[in-house]
């Protein structure tokens, strides 16, 4: 093989190699909308709908069914925030529109962002319980030492299978994207919509 054919030969694993670093690049960007359309579909990893509460106040409520909702709570290693449930569980009826109360408090000398990311178990629920009103849809910010009680509004459909007597919301706090502990400019951004 003379300089020549090496050299075209080169030439060609340099455009697949090229083309291969394209295609996982795009693949990249895809992965998470292909994420969301997957999870939506099938239930997958407890992601909650969202509701405008003029929808939910026209559910009918099944007076005959309890479901149980029980509540957690967990910080990123990260956020140096306390975060808990002012509640650890209730009972419902599918289609009553219900408000518990979340805490949180900062427990720095700094002002830190957070975002709450939840997640609902089982997973088959996720399609049936659905949020007007939720500390999760935006980043939350604490001044120094601050605390504050952050509201959720809830509703659970009556077409949740009936083989469902609990299920089990949690949520997560992480520092927002972004933020350093210590920074002192709070974020504006709406956050993790997408992905609520």
């Amino acid at each position: 093989m003379d300089a020549r054919e090496r050299s075209e030969a080169n030439m060609r694993v340099v455009r697949r190699l090229a083309f291969v670093v394209v295609g996982m690049f795009g693949f990249g960007f895809a992965l998470v909308p292909l994420y969301n359309v997957f999870c939506d579909i099938t239930g997958l990893n407890g992601k909650t709908g969202r509701i405008e509460l003029e929808k939910a106040l026209t559910e009918a409520v099944d007076e005959d069914r309890l479901v149980t909702v029980e509540f957690l709570a967990t910080v990123n290693s990260d956020l140096p925030w306390e975060f808990r449930p002012l509640v650890k569980k209730v009972r419902v009826h599918p289609g009553e529109i219900t408000e518990v109360n979340y805490y949180a408090r900062n427990r720095t000398g700094n002002r830190i962002t957070g975002q709450a990311v939840p997640s609902l178990a089982p997973g088959l629920a996720a399609k049936y319980f659905n949020k007007t009103e939720c500390f999760c849809f935006t980043r939350q910010t604490l001044e120094s030492r601050e605390g504050k009680q952050m509201p959720l509004r809830f509703v659970v459909d009556p077409r949740l299978p009936k083989e469902v007597r609990t299920v089990s919301l949690s949520y997560t706090f992480y520092q927002a994207q972004g933020e350093e502990a210590g920074n002192t400019t709070a974020l504006e951004s709406g956050g993790l919509d997408s992905i609520l």
